[in-house]
């Protein structure tokens, strides 16, 4: 399930929609899940809704801080050649496994069997430990980028929640500076507005998210979307249906292709006043454990403002 609320919105790549270019080329370093042609068509609407609305265009702002690239990591390695070229192979073999993290995440190269073996936050320390022993730091600002990016990974901090206070610190600025209605695009692990339990996770109880954070600024002011779905092909894996006691069967027992449930209204709120669990589609999904790949909230109608839920899902496009 994921959730939403500038005429902007926070969490997709930092594309520019006015610049020449062609929105797949603005894709090309994003994150993977967002390298796909539906993406590239909502960045193609956005630029045509900024063209025909030049004083109220849309702007996208990515939460998290300066992530390294992999442009980063020729940049590194390219200096020490000509600079210290004696160094050059111990930094490339600290550098060559981990820069595919920015192709498949390592969490899940560790969860399809392809990961290298050892761990990148490692590697990249050592890497910039070879880079701060250097006559010419030049890079230098580099390579901390590129340690910093393995070492707030998902596998680095062996969290699946993020840093839900920094992020949500993102968008409040943003928007206090700039007045701005703000859409923020993630998962529900991230948009709840209560904190969530995770069911790959269990024995960290509740975390903290993004959602409730900006619930405690805003509060009714941030709202809360779900998007959920009983059952469908995704590509790379057939999602079966879910399990009987999940929001996701419940919403689908009347067989409609989508529901858009508000559970805002007063009936609607009694109604669903209790906690729930629903289906998480992560990077790491395994249909073989489909009854672990869930979250639980204390409280359904607290955490989620409106559900939108579709009876069945067919594969994204994705880019070359």
């Amino acid at each position: 399930m994921t959730g939403g609320a500038e005429n902007g919105a926070a969490g997709p790549p930092a594309a520019e929609t006015s610049a020449a270019g062609t929105a797949a080329a603005a894709l090309d370093g994003a994150w993977r899940p967002w390298r796909t042609a539906e993406m590239a068509e909502a960045l193609d609407w956005i630029r045509a809704f900024n063209h025909d609305h030049p004083d109220h265009p849309v702007r996208i702002l990515g939460v998290k801080p300066a992530q390294a690239r992999p442009a980063d990591y020729d940049a590194v390695l390219e200096h020490v050649r000509v600079t210290a070229p004696g160094r050059l192979a111990a930094l490339a073999a600290h550098l060559d496994p981990i820069r595919t993290a920015h192709q498949i995440d390592e969490h899940v190269q560790r969860a399809r069997g392809i990961h290298p073996g050892g761990s990148f936050a490692e590697h990249a320390r050592a890497a910039l430990a070879i880079v701060e022993h250097l006559p010419d730091q030049g890079v230098l600002p580099l390579m901390r980028r590129i340690a910093g990016f393995h070492e707030r990974s998902v596998a680095g901090r062996n969290d699946y929640a993020g840093d839900a206070r920094t992020w949500a610190a993102t968008i409040v600025g943003h928007q206090r500076r700039t007045g701005a209605r703000i859409a923020y695009w993630d998962g529900i692990a991230h948009t709840a507005a209560t904190p969530v339990t995770l069911g790959l996770a269990p024995e960290r109880g509740a975390q903290p998210t993004v959602g409730a954070v900006l619930r405690e600024q805003y509060g009714a002011g941030y709202v809360a979307v779900a998007i959920g779905f009983h059952h469908g092909d995704l590509g790379i894996a057939d999602v079966p249906a879910p399990a009987q006691d999940w929001l996701d069967a419940r919403l689908g027992t009347a067989g409609q292709p989508a529901l858009w449930l508000d559970l805002r209204t007063p009936e609607a709120c009694r109604r669903w006043n209790a906690p729930a669990t629903v289906r998480v589609i992560s990077g790491i999904y395994d249909p073989a454990r489909d009854a672990a790949e869930h979250l639980t909230v204390d409280n359904l109608p607290a955490a989620v403002d409106v559900l939108v839920h579709l009876r069945e899902v067919s594969p994204v496009r994705r880019l070359p």
